[in-house]
């Protein structure tokens, strides 16, 4: 007979959805609210600024494509430093799930990009159409003249803070002043054309028509945040057990004696949120941690009368009338792995070699020289990484009485590579096997603890 698994039904609560029509969001205000506003104007001088800062003659902060460098604040980085990037931003992913599993999804409410620039195209939208109650009668009303002068001005903001949203990001890759300069001549390229339409494009797409529909469908990270909370996780909630049974009601009266609690259906909290969810439907994925709602709910509070905190950061063991418990061993845990990865990447910067030394053996195994040794010809790269000048003395590590030809005294200026045509003989008799080790060293005579080894091979006749 087979075995059959047993099933139990599980309840589920009963979460509205997301709205399918356009939200419209109120203005409000809050200390929650200033704050993400500070956040916000330091992370837009941030990236609208640091594209103009110059460093040591040249831009600050250049992924030069073309020229395959990442200059960042003086340090050049190659292609050969690939690795250090990933690192970097493996680290800031795992960085991502040490918040979140403090404080659930707080980098979404106050510094993810596409927030962000949600909020700005929403400042914008209300400088140019009103207020909530003004937009949705805009929205109403048959077209006219006052409606598309409205439009107008709207989308003509949105698509200037997306122009000037692609040129910085496109001037992070393409030296900004000479992009400047060739916009205002209209002698910009044609790919550089195209990134910078793309940019613009995707901005006033993503932050003027889609909004929270990339953080609804298209973002991942709202789905898997429920494998990193627990219990103790910081994230906004509604106080159920002090806000139900929830109904309208005079304020002068105390909300015990009339049967009620503290939360007077005011629906405030739905009508600021920019993902459109009810959070006394409890947490779900569509919330954004930005903390609209709770600024929302404790300004009634205020006029009420009442205590704030009805909706508030706390975790489900406060909620249940436990204690929030700060250090717990799934955190810490993530703090030291954090701690350890930043301190490998910060020793991996740190101690990176400035100079690179590529070796590569020519095709043909050996040949003969007029004396009667054996020869093997070989392609180096070398690169200087530094941002000085640096003296190269050229040698080779292997077996007794080999000869090195070629030219092994080098001088490298910052960044510059260089490829040399070199030829290793050895006498046949020191030669014992098919294959024998060499390492070749490049040593920088002005900087000796920035030199660099790399090993090959001899071949030579398998008789010796």
């Amino acid at each position: 007979m087979t075995e059959r698994i047993p099933v139990t039904n599980i309840p589920v609560a009963n979460h509205r959805p997301a709205t399918s029509q356009p939200i419209v969001t109120k203005g409000f205000s809050g200390r929650f609210r200033n704050l993400r506003i500070g956040g916000g104007v330091l992370l837009f001088f941030l990236y609208f600024g640091t594209v103009w800062l110059p460093w040591n003659g040249q831009q600050a902060v250049l992924w030069d494509i073309s020229q395959r460098q990442f200059h960042i604040f003086g340090a050049t980085f190659w292609p050969e430093d690939l690795t250090l990037l990933m690192a970097g931003l493996v680290v800031c992913a795992f960085g991502l799930f040490f918040i979140t599993v403090l404080a659930g999804r707080v980098w979404c409410g106050y510094a993810c990009p596409q927030s962000m620039w949600t909020w700005l195209f929403l400042w914008a939208e209300k400088v140019t159409e009103g207020d909530r109650n003004q937009r949705i009668r805009l929205n109403q009303a048959p077209w006219g003249a006052d409606k598309l002068f409205r439009r107008f001005q709207k989308h003509g903001l949105w698509l200037l803070i997306s122009a000037a949203t692609a040129l910085t990001f496109v001037g992070y890759f393409t030296p900004i002043r000479p992009l400047v300069t060739e916009l205002l001549t209209l002698e910009t390229g044609a790919m550089t054309a195209f990134w910078l339409f793309f940019f613009t494009a995707a901005t006033y797409i993503n932050a003027g028509w889609l909004r929270e529909k990339v953080c609804l469908h298209m973002c991942p990270y709202g789905r898997f945040q429920s494998v990193m909370l627990d219990d103790d996780s910081v994230v906004i909630s509604y106080d159920s057990a002090r806000g139900e049974p929830r109904g309208h009601r005079k304020r002068e009266v105390a909300p015990a004696k009339q049967g009620l609690g503290d939360c007077i259906d005011c629906q405030q909290c739905v009508q600021v949120c920019p993902t459109g969810i009810d959070i006394r439907d409890g947490l779900q994925m569509a919330c954004i941690g930005c903390a609209a709602c709770i600024d929302a709910c404790d300004s009634i509070m205020d006029r009420m009368g009442y205590d704030r905190g009805l909706v508030r950061y706390a975790s489900q063991n406060q909620l249940a009338g436990g204690r929030f418990r700060p250090f717990r061993p799934r955190l810490a845990g993530y703090a030291v792995v954090l701690g350890v990865m930043v301190a490998a990447l910060v020793w991996a910067v740190a101690s990176r070699p400035l100079v690179s030394l590529d070796v590569a053996k020519d095709r043909t195994l050996f040949r003969y020289d007029g004396a009667g040794r054996v020869e093997n010809s070989y392609q180096l790269r070398l690169l200087n990484k530094s941002t000085v000048t640096g003296q190269y003395q050229l040698a080779v590590e292997g077996p007794a009485g080999l000869a090195l030809e070629g030219s092994t005294d080098i001088t490298l200026a910052p960044g510059e590579s260089r490829d040399l045509a070199l030829v290793v003989s050895v006498p046949p008799e020191q030669l014992e096997q098919l294959s024998t080790e060499l390492i070749f060293t490049a040593v920088n005579r002005l900087e000796p603890e920035h030199s660099a080894r790399q090993g090959s091979a001899f071949t030579g006749p398998a008789w010796y």
